[in-house]
This record gives structure tokens, sequence and C-alpha cells, in this order.
């Protein structure tokens, strides 16, 4: 009977490091926009999430047919504040709003995770540089407002960036944030590390590799070199995640976490989009993440990563290589045959 009452204990230990085990291996999200005139209704989206085992999500607009889709789904969201909205979230009374009706009335059914508030805001892009004086009281209205409703253990407010704010990113271990930036991402990161909150950066080895293709090489940005660049690395994706690591460190983030909320590559509209180049670059970017590989400069850091996007969008404005970033046509099926 003793013999069997350890077996009972080790086998239930083994199960339950299992479950751990895989609960920790879903680190791999794909971002949902609906820049679409031929996208699936909602409930077909979360449904053709689940089939292909996505259990994490990153909407771009709350809308309530999305959310109402999502309850009971148990799919982990980054729910995003759009950039036109936070003018009005300087108001706290707006904020609060904004958290009752898309955070509070479906909190019991839906697994929200982050709320990111603002997407690429930076005060030195054209695009985006009127939210930046928005920013940073947008962020601090939304976290009181999660404070207020006892989530601000469960929900994390955040931001997404992207490189451009960065400057020396090479090697890594030099990168800083631009000196024409530093009073607006201090401030940010000041924020994040006082409420114990990561900082999200959407990070693309293609755009980095059509900018500087002479010193870019392809096989590095789609992770099929076979030797370490003179830092050390072996892709690029790894050497611009550390380069953030680096630079937020450098600006007082000690310990703020970074997850990657957007990494892909178009296959079609431009230099170096190709249905081959971006199976490879999604295939090695999933195995890699999946396996559990960890950067240099990080080497007890998970990397956390969205896939972007679950579907390409035909109506997405810039370039023409923005409407090819999915990983599934509008009609459900996959391009690339992907394992998630």
């Amino acid at each position: 009977m003793a013999n069997l009452s350890v077996f009972v204990f080790v086998f239930v230990g083994v199960l339950i490091l299992t479950c751990l085990q895989i609960i920790e291996a879903q680190l791999i999200g794909v971002c949902y926009g609906i820049n679409g005139n031929n996208l699936p209704l909602p409930i077909d989206v979360v449904d053709l999430y689940k089939a292909n085992g996505i259990t994490k999500m990153r909407p771009y607009d709350p809308i309530p047919e999305m959310l109402i889709a999502l309850k009971g789904s148990n799919i982990e969201i980054v729910l995003d504040i759009p950039n036109d909205k936070l003018q009005a979230l300087n108001d706290p009374k707006e904020a609060t709003n904004w958290v009752i009706v898309n955070v509070m009335n479906y909190f019991s059914q839906v697994k929200f995770k982050y709320i990111n508030v603002g997407n690429e805001v930076s005060p030195i892009n054209v695009a985006t540089s009127q939210f930046a004086p928005f920013l940073l009281s947008a962020m601090t209205n939304v976290q009181q407002a999660i404070t207020k409703f006892k989530l601000q253990n469960q929900v994390k407010v955040t931001t997404a960036i992207e490189t451009g704010l960065l400057a020396n990113t090479y090697p890594p271990s030099q990168s800083v944030f631009r000196d024409d930036v530093s009073s607006f991402i201090n401030s940010i990161i000041a924020f994040l590390k006082q409420n114990n909150s990561p900082l999200l950066a959407n990070i693309y080895p293609y755009f980095a590799y059509i900018g500087d293709p002479d010193h870019v090489a392809l096989p590095y940005a789609l992770f099929t070199q076979q030797e370490p660049d003179p830092s050390g690395y072996y892709n690029l994706f790894d050497a611009m995640l550390d380069s953030i690591y680096y630079a937020t460190e450098k600006a007082g983030g000690d310990n703020v976490e970074i997850v990657v909320s957007e990494s892909g590559w178009p296959s079609d509209g431009g230099v170096g989009a190709s249905i081959d180049n971006a199976a490879t670059y999604y295939r090695n970017l999933i195995r890699h993440v999946k396996s559990g590989a960890k950067t240099i400069h990080k080497p007890g850091n998970a990397i956390n990563a969205y896939l972007f996007a679950m579907f390409d969008e035909n109506e997405k404005p810039g370039a023409e290589t923005e409407k090819h970033f999915g990983v599934f046509h509008p009609d459900k099926t996959q391009k690339y045959n992907l394992t998630f």
C-alpha cells in the first residue's frame, strides 16, 4: 500500500509539472486587426483561434462583438486603446468609464492580461507625435481605474513602442533611447517599473533588413544564419530584443520585462516580401520561442511574442506590404501551415 501511495504521489507530481510546463509554453500569441472588408465575424475568429490552439490574442479595437465572442474562450488578451482615444482619457472620469465599458463588463468571463494604452506613439514620428503629450496621463488614469476595481495584480497597464526610439543599436549592449525622446520614454519606464508592468515592443527584423540590406543579411533576419555575428547573435530578432532591454535598463528600467507585442514578415508587396520568406520567418520565430530559447543578455527570461497578424488586411493604410502580414487568409485558411 505504501508503494502505491508513493506511485500516486509521483504520478500526480509529474502531472502537475507537465501541466505547468504546458501553461508556461503558451508564449506565442497572434494579433487581430480588422482593417479589411472581407474578414470573418468576431465569433468565427475566436473559433479559429481555438481550433488552432492559439491561446493569446492582441485585438487592436475593443469592439463589443469581439469581447462578447471571447467570453468563456479561455483566450488571454492584450486589449488596445487606440491612439485617437488617448486625449479623451486624460480625463480620469473618461478613463474610468472606458475600463468599466471594456473591461469590467466582461471581466468575469474574459481573460485580460494587459491594457495596452496607445501603439507606437512617438514624439519624433509625424504619424503619432500628436498623441505623445497625452500618453502618460492616459496610462496613469487607466491604472488608477484598474486599481480602483482591485485588478492591479491581474491586469497590467502598458504601452507598445517601436524600435525607432532607439539609437546605437549595434552592438545591442550600446543601445540607448535617443536623446530627443529621453524625457518622453523615461517617464513611461518609471511608470512601468512602479506598477510592475512590462514594456511592449513591436520588433520587425523585416524592416531592419529592407532598411539596410547591405549590412543586414537575409539569413540573419530569417533565423537561418548558421554562424554568430561579431556580437554573438545568431539572429536579428534576439539582437533587437536585447537592444531594447539594454536601453530600458539605462533609462532606469531594471527588471522591466519586454514583451514582443508584434513581429512578422509580409508575403507580398515589397522588397524581400514573399511567401517563402514569410513562411520561413514565422515558422522559425515560433520554433525559437517555443523551444525556450533565451537572449544573450537575458538568459533567465522566456521570450513572449505576438505574431502580426491573424489576417491579411486589404484596407490597411501605408505601404503595400502592410496588407500582407496575415498568417491566415480572410477565408480562414492558413497561408503557411503553422503549428502554434
